[in-house]
């Protein structure tokens, strides 16, 4: 169930809303200031926020700012019954994804919410899918793919992996390599990035015609297509 906090400072107003959605499956939290919304963001994991733009203390203008440099990706419907053309765009660049006037019919609201949780999903979705040269790691499950052809990887190749996805076209010293894959200082007397870099190598480059991970002679190595 998607949780939404409401910051409406009109009981008549929160509470129409708060009914409508939870008729279709919305959890939703009210608040009337800014203030306790901030404190309620801090205590709660929300999917999406509503708030009003004329609230006691602390404008929805105000709030929508404070959110912003903290939650960068909620997504946020600002509720106003300021209409001309200036209020929207000083809503949108306050940090607001959308912005619905009142009085509003309850359908498009719950339209609007709907498509904004969607645009969520597809980011979060995109985030988490790392991509290079026709290879796909996905960070969640911790698999790999090369055009489609699934690749098995021990946890340390995986963590090589997605290394060098994080940091394409860029020479990776051994140095580095070992610090981030392995938590440890190099040590001039092992091979271990080398051998590593071979298993990968044999893993992800195989019957594939394009190479993808280079060797920097007395340098280290480097992602390029």
């Amino acid at each position: 169930m998607d949780t939404i906090c409401l910051v409406e400072d009109n009981e008549k107003v929160s509470s129409f809303i708060k009914k409508g959605l939870n008729e279709h499956k919305y959890d939703v939290d009210i608040t009337a200031t800014g203030e306790a919304a901030l404190e309620m963001l801090t205590r709660k994991n929300y999917n999406l926020l509503i708030l009003d733009i004329m609230l006691p203390g602390m404008s929805g203008i105000e709030l929508c700012v404070q959110i912003r440099k903290t939650q960068p990706l909620l997504p946020i419907l600002m509720l106003s019954a300021l209409g001309t053309i200036d209020d929207k765009v000083n809503g949108l660049k306050s940090g607001a994804d959308d912005y619905l006037l009142k009085p509003f019919h309850f359908n498009e609201l719950l339209a609007r919410i709907e498509a904004l949780l969607r645009r969520k999903k597809v980011t979060e979705e995109e985030e988490h899918i790392l991509s290079f040269g026709g290879l796909k790691l996905n960070t969640w499950t911790k698999t790999a793919e090369r055009e489609g052809q699934q690749i098995i990887l021990t946890a340390k190749e995986y963590s090589l992996l997605e290394l060098f996805i994080q940091h394409p076209a860029k020479l990776l010293s051994r140095e580095f390599i070992m610090e981030k894959v392995w938590g440890i200082s190099f040590d001039t007397g092992t091979n271990m990035v080398d051998v590593y870099v071979n298993y990968l190598r044999n893993k992800i480059q195989k019957g594939f015609d394009k190479k993808l991970i280079h060797t920097v002679i007395g340098m280290g190595y480097i992602l390029k297509d």
